[in-house]
């Protein structure tokens, strides 16, 4: 299924000359609707208010946003009541604090567009902020609450078809910046064949993330309870406690597994200088673990290979082990055993997948193996089609990597970052 920029025309007769009584009109009803949200919704209005206003007339049919403007279509504007603006201004402050543009890779772009429609527009529907708009047709499915973008975004590619996403497209509140992109000149500085939004660098982006981020802890602080969605608190959490580096999680989850018991056939160092012989340690007992490797189509063969790089160098620290590794996207694939003695045959290993993302899988495959780690070490980037497996199953650690916003549900997990 595949859907262009060109599809979406609905509002294109809105595109036209600025009449200045109108945008003077419609700048109050901005102003207007910010201040309202900061009574209101303050978490939303505090993010919203950052956004300098931006007449849009001649390109954008709708509103959109870099994360720096908000720009408007007079015409649209005026066709929204005044709560219905505040829920539009939580669309766009959504759109940048998920930072749909970046996350929207070489998925297909419209699809992406429904699919992050529905997530904006189900957090704002849930949380209250301002009022649904029904001016308009929006994108809302229930099922969606607190879903990820990828995660509908995954859903939508396995069910829907030409047809329905068409109509779906049709239900597309705003205008992704992307989209405008291509073609389109400088709007204030009259680059290019047509008026367009103000093209950024990759500095620049990056520049916008940092403000964006700063932006939402300062806006955190004053949010009332229970006003922020759920995603992005996770979020907020991410950026302000202390994460653990992933190698010395993993190193202290299979270090729990070994059983320590005292012995004399391990002398304690303690005892070299003293006038006795105290036991050491004995943490030979062997750490029997599976490790799982994510090889779906977002995942390059490199990366694999960068995972069994790690699993190798990490599991050189320790005696004895069994490690039962296998990869998988929506089945496990080229399942095979190593230990202390052959670890060195992990590099000749071969990853195989490329499909979609299903962590059920995983479990499914433990339990008809019979397999029951005393861990199971799953390396992805946390974008599973549907559930994130059996919590109940096994002690599971998940090592995270190319997402800003992961979310497992059990377990315990950190960032991958590569050495």
């Amino acid at each position: 299924m595949s859907t262009t920029a060109e599809d979406k025309n609905k509002f294109a007769d809105l595109i036209g000359p600025t009449d200045p009584a109108l945008d003077r009109e419609v700048r109050e009803i901005l102003v207007g609707a910010r201040i309202g949200m900061l009574l209101r919704a303050s978490f939303f209005g505090n993010l919203a208010t950052r956004l300098k206003l931006v007449n849009a007339d001649e390109w954008c049919p709708t509103a959109a946003t870099d994360g720096r403007h908000f720009y408007y279509n007079t015409r649209f504007i005026k066709m929204l009541k005044p709560r219905e603006v505040e829920f539009l201004f939580g669309h766009e402050v959504l759109h940048v604090v998920y930072d749909h543009l970046a996350r929207t890779g070489d998925r297909d772009r419209m699809l992406s567009n429904i699919a992050q429609d529905y997530c904006v527009n189900s957090d704002l529907k849930k949380h209250n902020v301002g009022e649904f708009i029904t001016t308009v047709e929006c994108l809302y499915d229930a099922k969606y609450e607190d879903w990820s973008f990828e995660q509908v975004y995954d859903d939508l590619l396995e069910n829907a078809d030409e047809s329905s996403a068409q109509k779906m497209l049709d239900k597309v509140l705003d205008e992704h910046l992307e989209d405008i992109m291509e073609g389109a000149g400088n709007g204030e500085e009259g680059e290019g064949d047509k008026p367009g939004p103000v093209k950024l660098t990759e500095e620049e982006r990056q520049q916008i993330k940092d403000e964006i981020k700063e932006a939402m802890i300062s806006a955190a602080q004053t949010a009332k309870a229970g006003e922020i969605p759920g995603n992005v608190q996770r979020m907020i959490q991410n950026l302000t406690e202390p994460k653990m580096n992933w190698r010395e999680l993993l190193q202290q989850q299979l270090q729990s597994i070994i059983k320590n018991d005292y012995t004399f056939s391990k002398v304690s160092r303690r005892s070299w200088h003293m006038d006795a012989i105290l036991p050491g340690m004995d943490t030979t007992d062997a750490i029997d673990i599976a490790v799982a490797i994510d090889m779906s189509g977002s995942i390059s063969e490199e990366q694999g290979r960068d995972f069994l790089s790690e699993v190798q160098g990490i599991m050189d620290t320790f005696t004895d082990y069994r490690i039962h590794l296998f990869t998988f996207d929506t089945e496990v694939y080229n399942p095979q055993d190593f230990n202390s003695d052959n670890i060195a045959d992990i590099t000749e290993y071969q990853c195989q997948g490329w499909g979609g993302t299903s962590f059920e899988c995983i479990f499914n495959y433990l339990k008809e193996a019979d397999i029951e780690p005393k861990k199971l070490v799953v390396f992805t980037d946390g974008y599973p089609f549907g559930s994130w497996g059996d919590p109940n199953y096994c002690d599971t650690v998940w090592i995270i990597h190319s997402n800003d916003d992961p979310q497992p549900p059990f377990g315990t997990w950190a960032k991958y970052e590569s050495q």
